[in-house]
Parts: C-alpha cells; sequence; structure tokens
C-alpha cells in the first residue's frame, strides 16, 4: 500500500463486499522531489507512486420491472412478486492513477461514468474488485451539496469546508480568500436563500478549490459564471496541476480533457474500451458517439418525380455501412441508388449540393451517365448506383447532401436534405471550411 509522504493523510483501501472500509498502514515510500512535483507539461514518470489503483471492478443496480408507487397497491397485492432486471454498470474496470496525475474518464450517457466515481468516493460500494486510494480524498459530485439555504455563505464556507476535512481553525483562516474568490464580498453575510444560481455556483466552487485534499473528484464541472469567473477557474486548475495535484475529472467536454489531462479512459457499457492519451480518447469518444446512432439519417424512401427516382442517399464509412459522423480530414463518402422509369438514349446527370445546418450551400458536385458510351440507350428500370469520395475540408458540424437527377426529355428528381452527417474532432474554426494553408516567409530586410 502506498502512503504520500509529509501529508499526515492516511492511505485509504477497501475491497468489495467488506462490512467497513480497510485501513493499510504502511511505512511511506521515498519520493524524489523532481517525480513529486511533475512539471506543469509533462506527465508523472512510472516510477511515480500511485495515487489510486482500481482492480476488476464489477457494480450492478437491481431494477424493479414493475413499480409500486403507493401503500394501496402494497395493501391490495400483498404477496406479489417483485421481478427485477439486473444493469452492470461496471463490468471489470481496471486502471491505475498516479500522483500528480489530472485523469479523465469519458464515456456517453450510461457508460458508467458517475458509477465509477462514486465509488471512488466511497458513495456506492461495490459488488467485486478492490480499490485503494493514497493520500486524503475531496469528493465533488455535485457543486453545493450540502449548503444551507437558511444559513449565510460565511457559515456555509464553515460548515462544508469542515466536512471536508478541515479543521474549523483552517476553514476561518481561508473563508476571506474563498468569498472574494467567488467576488460575494458584499454579499457574504447573506443567507443562501436569497442568492441567484449563479452565485451559489460561484460560492460551491470556490469552497470546492479551498480543499487541502491530495486526490481531488471532479464530476462535470470546471468551469462556471461569466466568462471573466470562468478565466479565473481556468487559472486555478493549471495552477493545481503545477502543483502536482491528483485530480479525477469526468466529463463530456473533450477540449477540457485535451487542455487538462495527461491521460483519459474512455468507457463503454461498463468496460474499459481505451486508456491512454486525450486526444485519442477524445476522438474514439465521439466516434463511439455517433456509431452508436447520435444522429439520424433522413433517409429516402424511394423519393420520384418525373421519369427517375432516388431510392438511396447515404453517407458511408470505408466498409460500406452506413455512417452518421465523419471524423474531421477523412473522406466523405456519398452512395446513391437511381432509377429510371422511362427509356431515354440521353445522358442523365446525377448533382450533389452539401449545405451546413443553417442551409447555406458549401460546395456541389456531380457524374453524367451518358448511354453513348454503351452505345445503347438506357431502359426503362435501369439502376444505377453511384459512389463518391469527396475531400473533407469542412469544419465540425451538421452538413446536408440534397441529391437531383436531370435529363432530356423531362426526366427529373430532387431530395432535399437526402442525407445527413456530422463531421466531428477537429479545431474549432470560426468558418465553414478548413483549408490547409502553407505559408512562406521571407524577410525583407529593415526598412533603415
Amino acid at each position: 500500500m502506498w502512503q504520500k509522504p509529509d501529508t499526515g493523510a492516511v492511505a485509504l483501501a477497501f475491497a468489495a463486499g467488506a462490512s467497513s472500509p480497510a485501513t493499510d498502514r504502511t511505512p511511506p515510500m521515498p519520493v524524489d522531489d523532481a517525480i513529486a512535483s511533475p512539471s506543469p507539461t509533462a506527465p508523472p514518470g512510472p516510477d511515480t507512486p500511485l495515487a489510486i489503483q482500481v482492480e476488476d471492478l464489477h457494480k450492478s443496480f437491481r431494477i424493479p420491472t414493475q413499480r409500486v408507487d403507493s401503500l394501496k397497491e402494497r395493501a391490495v397485492h400483498p404477496f406479489a412478486s417483485r421481478e427485477y432486471r439486473e444493469l452492470h454498470a461496471l463490468d471489470g474496470v481496471s486502471f491505475e492513477i498516479r500522483q500528480g496525475e489530472f485523469f479523465g474518464i469519458v464515456g456517453r450517457n450510461g457508460s458508467g461514468k458517475s458509477t465509477l466515481l462514486k465509488l471512488l468516493a466511497s458513495i456506492y460500494r461495490a459488488d467485486s474488485g478492490r480499490i485503494q486510494i493514497a493520500g486524503r480524498l475531496a469528493p465533488f459530485i455535485e457543486l453545493g451539496v450540502g449548503f444551507n439555504q437558511e444559513l449565510t455563505a460565511r457559515e456555509n464556507v464553515i460548515l462544508n469546508g469542515v466536512m471536508m476535512g478541515l479543521t474549523p481553525k483552517e476553514v476561518r483562516e481561508r473563508q476571506d480568500a474563498v468569498i472574494d474568490f467567488a467576488e460575494l464580498h458584499d454579499f457574504a453575510d447573506l443567507k443562501l436563500k436569497n442568492y441567484s444560481s449563479g452565485m451559489l455556483v460561484r460560492l460551491a466552487f470556490s469552497v470546492m478549490l479551498e480543499a487541502d485534499a491530495d486526490v481531488l473528484l471532479i464530476d462535470e464541472v470546471l468551469a462556471v459564471g461569466d466568462a471573466s469567473f470562468q478565466q479565473k477557474c481556468a487559472d486555478a486548475f493549471h495552477q493545481m496541476k503545477m502543483e502536482g495535484k491528483t485530480i479525477v475529472l469526468v466529463t463530456h467536454d473533450m477540449n477540457a480533457v485535451e487542455e487538462y489531462c495527461h491521460r483519459a479512459l474512455l468507457l463503454a457499457n461498463g468496460k474499459v474500451q481505451f486508456i491512454g492519451d486525450p486526444a485519442e480518447a477524445g476522438r474514439d469518444y465521439l466516434k463511439l458517439n455517433f456509431e452508436a446512432g447520435g444522429v439520424s439519417p433522413t433517409g429516402l424512401g424511394g423519393v420520384g418525380s418525373d421519369g427517375a427516382r432516388l431510392l438511396e442517399c447515404m453517407v458511408v464509412d470505408e466498409s460500406g455501412t452506413e455512417a452518421t459522423g465523419v471524423e474531421s480530414g477523412e473522406d466523405i463518402r456519398i452512395r446513391t441508388e437511381v432509377e429510371l422509369q422511362r427509356e431515354t438514349a440521353s445522358a442523365v446527370h446525377v448533382g450533389f449540393v452539401v449545405t451546413n445546418a443553417d442551409g447555406l450551400g458549401i460546395f456541389e458536385f456531380g457524374e453524367l451517365m451518358d448511354p453513348e458510351e454503351q452505345a445503347e440507350p438506357f431502359p426503362a428500370g435501369r439502376r444505377f448506383t453511384l459512389a463518391a469520395k469527396v475531400e473533407n475540408r469542412l469544419a465540425p458540424g451538421r452538413y446536408f447532401t440534397h441529391v437531383g437527377v436531370t435529363g432530356a426529355g423531362g426526366i427529373s428528381a430532387y431530395a432535399e436534405n437526402a442525407a445527413t452527417f456530422v463531421v466531428f474532432g477537429g479545431s474549432k474554426t470560426n468558418g465553414i471550411i478548413s483549408p490547409g494553408v502553407k505559408f512562406e516567409v521571407e524577410s525583407n530586410g529593415s526598412s533603415s
């Protein structure tokens, strides 16, 4: 078992199923100063002591299939059997976090992120597995929990500080700093029931930052308030990262994961899908969202007009499977099937227009199918499948594809919003495309 030197905190370890958490007390391990306080840019090295170790963690919940909402229902059916279904929130999760590491946990809704955080905070007890934590722990699952609306801000700061493990003397010494950071000095003696929601979250966030803990567990919240206060929050987290605090962040904000985290873990259906580089975890997270049907395709269902029918139009991946998302920089593949309803000896043109969510046309392209190349007319009932591969310079966002068919003799068909897709990943931009840019800089000397 490990213990961070010179903190006076007890290393906490508990095994699932135990009647109470078990405590291991071992001599502190010698830690080199350079390892104990890692640089702000480099992650902790492999020789850095562990702060958190999770081994083969399992957690399930029993959910009743038939609810009993009233005493009357229970009285009328006192011996009715209750059936349950098992929800496996976590299934064999294992990972390690080193001291001074900023560690991100990401995943879709229902993947088990919050359950894992509550297990780390000892709010839930695991069905099986083992969790070991070295040092004092401060969980921040929800800002403002524990505030008493009938007490003033100063009184709540003292109350919550003691709940976080600080002594009353320590809390009083930091009280003014908390109030000043929250920018509530003029309202410090006002009861919280008179606070706005923004004032409450600023106070709660300020209290959180004063936690004298070795390990912080944070669910979602990295910044609150207006732009100025959000920048203060960002500066505070950068400072904690430089000080070597161990921070576990559960979030859906991939930009925050890439900016702050040394490593990230991706959860899906209660299992670990990836642990490693935050940027790669973010890309896998976005792919997982859109592959799982996060965007609904519009579909055609056989759109016809005069002499032609559009049977299918969809965005596909490299294997030809329908896709709802395209990663930034990857080619856009569009597959369309057209059926002619009358014979024609003239060329038929199939055109595409790609627009953004505001209906602004971004670009268009098309293909000409000429029967002269086959030396015979296209008969009625002839079907064509067109597969287009388009270089993707689009900025992240949602896009739509409109399809039209035109030909001599009145052949025409048109489908608006025939397919939709989302470009994800990449960096944010103020434009609608992200072209590749190459600069050449020449020095022309000084003017003197």
